[in-house]
């Protein structure tokens, strides 16, 4: 599975541009963060990449069909391949923790259907089988108001894999976590990939959980792409780039990795995180 996004722009009726000409591959089980200061584009190249915010130009092709290039029902299908999983989590509070995983299959399945709530026996296996792969195995009867954070995150996870999507894109799953469950939360996105053979893209903030976590790291500043490399690859040049939009010629990229930086600048987009290796 691959998904390639070219020349991918977005101007708003304001005039603000939060694209400028981002191209993208990803595919195989590798999972990316992407990182950068607030008002960089991430969110806006996620959701750009199923039209849930529809892009001024440039193109996006998931395993060889162009996402940009499809009618208003064409798309409805199409995004049964894309697991979308949101920062705000999305969930209806009334519904049971069962009920929200299987809106998962809502396209699946006729209108009546989806009305009623009425779905095959085949989808509520699959669902007990994904409630307890990430660990809420127990908890299918539990009304989403009663839940977590972390616990909701969960859900929103299991309502994507339900769907066996081809890819899945994560917008900030962490920024309301506390510390533990945010690492709990990275590590079950990450063996996910592996497991399903499928691409995890994420937009996230924190760096450190970017670098303990991700295959490949892309760095946006100002609507542009500035960093694509490895994590042991993100260096002070590299934070210069995404995060100040300074570009160092001169520097030494193999020199320095984020645990050896003694400048924390780059991440005053996002206070109260450190780097691995610093206090």
């Amino acid at each position: 599975m691959t998904l390639d996004v070219t020349d991918l722009t977005k101007t708003y009726s304001s005039g603000d541009e939060a694209l400028r000409g981002v191209s993208l591959s990803v595919e195989g089980n590798e999972t990316t963060a992407m990182i950068g200061p607030s008002g960089a584009g991430k969110s806006t190249f996620i959701r750009c990449i199923n039209r849930l915010t529809e892009p001024t130009s440039g193109t996006v092709t998931l395993d060889g069909t162009e996402l940009t290039a499809l009618g208003d029902d064409a798309l409805r299908e199409a995004r049964g391949d894309i697991g979308m999983i949101f920062q705000e989590y999305n969930l209806v509070e009334r519904l049971t923790v069962m009920e929200n995983v299987l809106t998962g299959r809502l396209s699946y399945v006729s209108a009546w259907q989806a009305f009623r709530r009425s779905f095959p026996p085949e989808d509520i296996r699959r669902a007990y089988d994904i409630l307890d792969r990430v660990g809420l195995g127990d908890m299918e009867d539990k009304r989403a108001d009663e839940l977590s954070g972390g616990q909701r995150q969960r859900v929103g996870i299991a309502r994507a894999l339900i769907q066996q999507p081809k890819i899945l894109l994560v917008d900030e799953p962490t920024s309301s976590l506390d510390p533990e469950t945010s690492n709990t939360v990275m590590q079950l996105l990450t063996e996910i990939a592996a497991e399903r053979d499928i691409p995890v893209l994420i937009n996230i903030h924190e760096v450190d959980l970017a670098v303990e976590y991700a295959d490949r790291i892309v760095g946006l500043h100002d609507g542009e792409l500035v960093f694509d490399g490895t994590p042991s690859e993100l260096d002070d040049a590299g934070f210069d780039r995404v995060y100040r939009g300074i570009e160092r010629p001169d520097a030494d990229t193999s020199a320095s990795t984020p645990a050896d930086s003694e400048s924390a600048a780059p991440l005053d987009a996002d206070p109260g995180r450190s780097l691995p290796g610093e206090p």
